[in-house]
């Protein structure tokens, strides 16, 4: 043994021995448990017997609650299986359709004194449309439920729908995979997420929604949450902080282009003359110092002069509707002029009548002596007597 580990001065010994002394101090009442060894499970939750409270309860407990119209006809069919399970426990249960409530409460044959809080959830969640098969497992020891609400965090509809709707993913993808890593049953309903299953579960259940609705996308949980679940396999990790492994995620903040800025305006060394007030005006125009009677003429005769130029306007528009509207210019001949022809002069257009005219008459002639050719008498010729 090296000299450096053993005490070189008589204040250490002194500070040994009071260490010793505190430690028998706080050990003093601990005796060793033979029975607490390293295979009990400490956080297992036994089964509650009815042997273990045989006595009933001095006080009956209730608990209600409402349920919404659309559910009156599904509550109906359903409701002698929720009275016969709860009747085993030793629960009863009121059906009201008049109120639009279901309510619960203990009985002398209840024996469990926590079993009134799971019969309260199991309403809960019929009346958040959990089908029942599903909402009966809230009975069961080491089965919890949490019902998380998402209405009141987002102002915006739009948004609210959005991210609420991220959290159920294209065809159920995103609910299913927290379903399988927190091994709990999700589902969404309305302005709340009902949730079932472990408490460590329900626990990440609630952290996603949450992140979700304030726009941390479920994605970014489930890839911790698979890393969580490879790294929990490994034994050599169990007592080391798992911080190194997981994913940070910083939150990006996305710089917008900046607008051009125009150019700047030259400001004048001294500020602008005041606007004169309307007492001012009057003042400059002489119209302050008119009595009431010449005011009120002055205005007459504005309002006069406003008007008949009102009604000289109006007129020019009245007389528009009856202006003829400019014609094009058709060509003689009926055919569209060509965009490369120019402009006939009115001598071009003279002579092109005149040859007209000459050859219609030289045509009219022509007829005349054809007609005259064939339907002139023909000479009959006698036979010569001899």
């Amino acid at each position: 043994m090296s000299d450096e580990s053993l005490p070189q001065t008589q204040e250490d010994i002194e500070k040994a021995a009071a260490e010793a002394e505190r430690k028998a101090k706080k050990n003093k009442y601990r005796r060793e448990k033979p029975w607490d060894t390293d295979d009990i499970d400490h956080w297992k939750i036994e089964e509650f017997k009815p042997e273990y409270n045989s006595q009933p309860f001095l006080e009956e407990s209730s608990f209600a609650t409402l349920f919404p119209k659309y559910r009156e006809n599904y509550l109906k069919e359903i409701w002698p299986l929720v009275t016969t399970d709860l009747n085993k426990v030793g629960v009863g249960c009121v059906l009201d359709l008049i109120e639009g409530s279901m309510t619960v409460k203990t009985t002398r044959k209840t024996w469990d004194p926590y079993i009134i809080f799971k019969a309260r959830d199991l309403i809960k969640l019929l009346a958040r449309s959990v089908p029942y098969q599903q909402a009966a497992k809230v009975l069961e020891d080491g089965v919890a439920c949490d019902i998380i609400k998402i209405g009141n965090i987002l102002r915006n509809k739009e948004r609210f729908v959005k991210r609420r709707q991220r959290l159920i993913g294209p065809n159920g993808n995103t609910l299913k995979a927290i379903e399988l890593l927190t091994k709990c049953y999700v589902m969404v309903q309305g302005n709340t997420v009902s949730a079932m299953g472990p408490h460590k579960g329900l626990k990440e259940v609630r952290r996603i929604v949450i992140d979700c609705m304030k726009n941390i996308h479920p994605i970014y949980h489930i890839k911790e949450l698979m890393i969580k679940r490879e790294l929990a396999k490994d034994e050599k990790l169990k007592e080391e902080s798992w911080n190194r492994f997981l994913p940070h995620f910083k939150k990006k903040n996305v710089k917008l282009p900046k607008k051009p800025k125009g150019p700047k305006k030259e400001r004048a060394l001294f500020p602008p003359a005041q606007t004169p007030r309307k007492v001012d005006l009057q003042i400059e125009s002489g119209e302050y110092f008119l009595s009431k009677t010449e005011k009120s003429a002055i205005e007459l005769q504005k309002k006069k002069d406003a008007q008949a130029e009102h009604a000289v306007k109006r007129q020019q528009e009245r007389n528009q509707a009856f202006v003829a509207p400019k014609e094009a210019i058709v060509p003689v001949g009926g055919g569209k002029r060509k965009a490369d022809e120019g402009d006939i002069s009115l001598e071009d257009l003279k002579k092109k009548f005149q040859e007209k005219g000459a050859a219609k008459k030289r045509k009219i002639e022509a007829d005349a002596a054809e007609d005259y050719v064939t339907t002139a008498p023909s000479k009959k010729k006698g036979k010569s007597k001899e």
